[in-house]
């Protein structure tokens, strides 16, 4: 009877964080670049004298769909699509994170980012020089036109990773890391598509039938946990005569 309230107890936690990911893809349904989390699920054994044979549902850190998201033209200069499995390199902290996000911004000194995190190029953060007009390549190259000149001039290059053979996940702040840490090669094969962005890789109805399966599972477990309790006030019966 243990058993049966150890695997009902889990596996009602484990759905309802599995409820938390999908929740999480439909709240990001129209965010540009966003790529959909897989809850992934183990068993573990729990330690003990008694409990050899006993298990629970744990979740571990989730997957990463890889499927591209549809493409819609913005006409901004900045603005970039990122084909195949390519990501564009971001600092995060001490090291580099990646993203599909496409919506790069200037700030006042010229740094350039992608949601307040810098964007790095060939050369490190990418910090445009003055300018009266900015292009990006297929290539990732990060060209600007200054003032009194008649020629773009190529300032830098995107870091643009490939991730094809990689396996991935999510860091605290929702960017793309490797599942094994470290950094991802750049691939000169990586292109770009400007004034484009890449639409979300959620979908809707996939993420609605995906959370009505688990909720039907979740009442599912509370009938087992109501079972095992009437089993133990049976047990305590019979022992109490």
């Amino acid at each position: 009877m243990d058993k049966l309230i150890f695997t009902a107890v889990s596996g009602a936690e484990r759905l309802m964080r599995a409820q938390q990911v999908h929740a999480n893809n439909l709240a990001n349904l129209d965010t540009s670049g966003f790529r959909a989390s897989m809850e992934v699920a183990s068993n573990q054994q729990i330690k003990g004298y008694g409990y050899d044979d006993t298990h629970l549902s744990t979740q571990q850190a989730d997957a990463i769909s890889t499927r591209a998201g549809g493409i819609r033209e913005t006409g901004r200069p900045l603005d970039v699509a990122i084909g195949g499995q390519g990501y564009l390199a971001v600092q995060y902290g001490d090291g580099e994170a990646y993203t599909r996000a496409g919506e790069i911004e200037i700030g006042p000194e010229g740094a350039l980012s992608v949601h307040g995190h810098p964007l790095l190029g060939e050369g490190g953060a990418i910090v445009l020089p003055p300018h009266t007009a900015v292009e990006i390549g297929t290539d990732g190259t990060v060209s600007v036109l200054t003032e009194g000149a008649t020629q773009m001039q190529v300032v830098d290059k995107l870091r643009l990773v490939n991730a094809e053979s990689a396996e991935l996940s999510k860091n605290p702040a929702g960017l793309i890391v490797p599942r094994a840490g470290g950094t991802l090669p750049a691939d000169p094969a990586v292109k770009v598509r400007p004034r484009a962005l890449e639409g979300s890789n959620v979908s809707a109805v996939e993420e609605m039938v995906a959370t009505m399966n688990l909720s039907r599972s979740f009442e599912m477990q509370m009938r087992l946990f109501k079972a095992s309790d009437g089993m133990d006030e049976a047990a305590n019966r019979l022992v109490g005569g």
